[in-house]
């Protein structure tokens, strides 16, 4: 199987059983239906876990990488929230009778001369769901420990004060008593030279 055969039959295996949570989880949302407006969202968030799954599963087993999860701040807010007010949007639009802000919604996308296409989008409500929590799972990825530690340890930011540039971390009051202790432990010596007689000749 190669240098990586036992690494791509774990990650095939992973891939597959989030496959089949994330089946189960469509089903389940058949199960709910959307006669009213509670049971329309509820089915619409087990959709979008179903989709989540599926991504949060190409993480699965990064820790034995030494890899940690983290969320990515940028991707958080340059992809998935985007996508969210895009797919929220839609979504109320699409509410069933006279949902949540449903009327509202609807108003806006006439008065912007988008109610065509957000009529039309409605109508794979369970796609952008899957989608949303996709995205939401993308969002999430793995960085070796080190990064993370440097981002920890990472020094101060210097500020400017009166007297000049100060380290912010300096000005802390406990690791400042304790530096100024060290100081006064330390012996103070005093290097002298031989003595000169100025009045030789």
């Amino acid at each position: 199987m190669g240098r990586y055969g036992l690494y791509d039959a774990t990650r095939g295996l992973t891939t597959l059983a989030a496959a089949g949570v994330a089946g189960l989880l469509l089903w389940a949302a058949t199960r709910v239906g959307q006669q009213t407006d509670g049971r329309y969202w509820a089915e619409l968030a087990i959709v979008a876990g179903a989709g989540l799954v599926l991504a949060l599963s190409q993480l699965v087993g990064n820790w034995t990488k030494g890899l940690r999860v983290r969320i990515s701040p940028s991707t958080f807010a340059l992809a998935f929230l985007p996508v969210l007010v895009c797919v929220g949007w839609i979504l109320m639009a699409g509410q069933p009778g006279n949902g949540w802000e449903e009327g509202r919604i609807v108003s806006w996308s006439g008065d912007i001369g988008l109610t065509g296409i957000v009529h039309d989008l409605a109508l794979w409500q369970g796609v952008l769901a899957f989608g949303l929590g996709l995205v939401l799972g993308l969002s999430l990825d793995a960085v070796p420990e080190t990064m993370i530690a440097a981002d920890v340890e990472r020094p101060a930011p210097v500020v400017a004060t009166a007297d000049g540039p100060a380290d912010r971390r300096a000005t802390d009051e406990p690791l400042a008593a304790e530096r100024r202790a060290a100081h006064a432990a330390e012996p103070h010596t005093v290097t002298v030279g031989p003595k000169h007689d100025d009045t030789s000749t």
